[in-house]
């Protein structure tokens, strides 16, 4: 999904109720695709205004923008990725997760099915491609360390969001970053099989894809599990009724209604949150030990600086 942009910074799409409902404004991680399903569900549904909701959602024309945007006030809540919010958060950054949208990696090491890398082991002295430094490296460290090859055995090429383009033309041997419900299908469609190393089960710690990240110095708990909610319940019928889900889908956007789009829904949906607001301490936890020991933070946080259920939270207070 990361071989398209958006041009502008745009509203996909905003309710217009009948009755005055209270505002909020959701920027995506990336343009609209079937892993924002419940959300796009949620709204074309009616769930948001069911619970006095008037959602504004915005896809960025800058992927690296949304958790900035929500650090600055500037919108309430942006999808953003476990792994670089425990980053940003370490840089000072005031974000906070407060719900997971997608509960299980999507990131792939992934490479050509018929091409000449049939192991992890295979790519000492090949290519790999990636496209976000830092984090994307640790992760490649570690899965590369766990087979016995360290990075410096491997050349690192910055092939932006391009990750199956370059796999395909042979740019690369190997992308890190490439998500298995998009990328993979991808390939397949255009001629070119692929085959994904799963990252969890190549020495990284098990991490929330996608989550909703507000500022914690600013959020309204009360608002935001109201929107949770919504998103839970949308949630449950995409589970429960896989086709007229899509159906409603794809009808909010002629790109949407495609064969890659249509297989990457069937592939999403097993991978949805169904407690949107109820998260996993000890994966947070993990996931700062592994980081801490990959150098690539200080001191490891404790969770409750990391994620909260906002839930939880309004009933304590």
């Amino acid at each position: 999904m990361k071989t398209l942009a958006l041009a502008a910074f745009i509203s996909i799409v905003t309710s217009t109720p009948s009755i005055a409902q209270d505002k909020m404004t959701v920027v995506l991680d990336w343009f609209v695709n079937p892993n924002h399903g419940p959300i796009i569900i949620a709204q074309e549904q009616g769930y948001f205004a069911d619970e006095g909701l008037s959602v504004e959602i915005v896809a960025p024309a800058d992927a690296s923008a949304p958790p900035k945007m929500v650090a600055a006030g500037q919108v309430d809540l942006a999808l953003s990725y476990q792994p670089q919010l425990h980053l940003q958060v370490a840089e000072g950054l005031p974000l906070i997760r407060v719900g997971t949208l997608i509960a299980s990696p999507l990131n792939c090491l992934l490479v050509l099915k018929d091409g000449p890398i049939k192991q992890i082991a295979d790519l000492k002295g090949h290519k790999i491609g990636f496209s976000v430094a830092g984090v994307e490296e640790a992760l490649l460290t570690a899965i590369l360390n766990a087979q016995g090859v360290a990075l410096d055995d491997v050349e690192m090429i910055n092939v932006n969001w391009a990750l199956s383009p370059a796999v395909m033309s042979g740019q690369v041997d190997a992308v890190i970053g490439a998500y298995r419900n998009f990328e993979l299908t991808q390939m397949d469609i255009e001629g070119s099989p692929g085959t994904c190393f799963f990252i969890e089960e190549a020495g990284i710690p098990p991490y929330d894809e996608l989550i909703f990240v507000a500022n914690p110095e600013t959020m309204d708990t009360a608002l935001l599990t109201r929107f949770l909610r919504a998103t839970g319940r949308a949630t449950q019928y995409i589970v429960n009724h896989p086709e007229d889900s899509w159906t409603i889908f794809k009808s909010t956007s002629p790109e949407l209604d495609d064969a890659l789009n249509a297989q990457a829904w069937v592939d999403t949906i097993p991978r949805f949150a169904l407690r949107p607001a109820a998260f996993d301490a000890a994966r947070y936890a993990d996931f700062e030990r592994f980081l801490e020991d990959a150098g690539l933070i200080d001191d490891a946080l404790p969770v409750s600086q990391l994620a909260l259920d906002p839930g939880a939270e309004e009933e304590a207070q």
